[in-house]
């Protein structure tokens, strides 16, 4: 999905590693199986995962490696690669097997499809459908519920000052306090601020001085707006620091920000010749709810954690592996 880069302005008594900053290692501890058991047909099958470098997706790629060596296969961990395209290119080239991608990207950026679906499980079903014709690449049901998508986030003190619990709040806001702090691609891009702006019934430029927005990195964003900088700030709803700097995520009531629910995604010749993946990945995506994958983050993010020993303590403590 996006690239999301931590920035040195953060407060340092976070330790913050940063979003797939960290370099994650092709290490793979010592499990067990437990609630997933060998799978026969899977037996000493070589399946290489690959995912994106920032943290989530290398998280997501060690459960997957750990999935798959627990179930039996030789599972080859090639994650922590750079940027969506060559990730997913080196699925469609046959370099890789399998990793875990979102909805929203699939259907925007690699399908060149304009209009998010707001319904999520048809959003999950037009990408699986489109991806398998015109790719042959398949989408493994269930999706995970969590949704890493753009929001706003707010102090507890402007919380409770305002009344916002909704992206509808805005306009509750004084002109001269509908302050915004943003990256300058959420700036620039369709589905970022000013459509936000535009389906809330405000107006960049008028009930949104241009002097009311400030751009910076991503990873500023978070301090920026915890520090009280901005009165709103962009954030991705599954990213450690919203809980670590004590945020609130708004809601998003006229569901304008386009749906990224993660998926496995899988050749389809690799999911014919083993349709076992389906059951053992169903196991795991409906546990991927926003706030397990908001804290497994943060272990990473915030406490400096390794990516591979946080998706194995979860899988442990989930009954997945021991």
């Amino acid at each position: 999905m996006r690239r999301r880069l931590l920035a040195a302005a953060l407060a340092p008594v976070l330790a913050l590693t940063g979003c797939g900053l960290k370099p994650a290692s092709a290490f793979i501890p010592h499990i067990e199986p437990a609630g997933i058991r060998p799978i026969p047909d899977l037996k000493d099958a070589t399946i290489r995962v690959t995912s994106k470098e920032f943290t989530e997706q290398i998280i997501l790629g060690k459960i997957a490696v750990l999935a798959l060596t627990a179930a039996g296969a030789n599972a080859v961990d090639h994650t922590n690669v750079q940027g969506s395209v060559t990730a997913r290119k080196s699925i469609t080239s046959g370099d890789n097997d399998l990793a875990w991608e979102y909805t929203g990207t699939g259907w925007i950026t690699y399908l060149g499809q304009e209009n998010p679906i707001p319904d999520p499980q048809k959003q999950f079903e037009a990408v699986r459908d489109l991806d398998m014709k015109r790719n042959h690449i398949a989408w493994l049901a269930p999706p995970a519920p969590l949704n890493n998508t753009y929001a706003m986030a707010v102090t507890t003190a402007n919380q409770k000052r305002f009344g916002l619990t909704d992206l509808s709040d805005m306009v509750k806001v004084p002109a001269g306090q509908r302050t915004f702090c943003v990256d300058p691609e959420f700036f620039a891009r369709n589905d970022g601020l000013r459509g936000m702006l535009k389906a809330y019934g405000l107006s960049y430029g008028s009930s949104v001085p241009a002097t009311n927005v400030r751009q910076m990195s991503s990873g500023v964003v978070y301090n920026a707006t915890s520090s009280g900088k901005c009165t709103f700030g962009e954030v991705f709803t599954t990213d450690g620091r919203i809980q670590a700097l004590h945020l609130h995520v708004l809601g998003d009531s006229k569901h304008f920000f386009p749906n990224y629910n993660p998926a496995i995604t899988v050749r389809d010749s690799v999911l014919r010749a083993h349709p076992e993946l389906t059951g053992l990945f169903a196991k795991i995506s409906p546990r991927l709810t926003t706030t397990v994958m908001r804290n497994l983050n943060s272990k990473v993010d915030v406490n400096g954690d390794d990516p591979v020993l946080v998706a194995r303590d979860w899988m442990r403590e989930q009954g997945l592996v021991k």
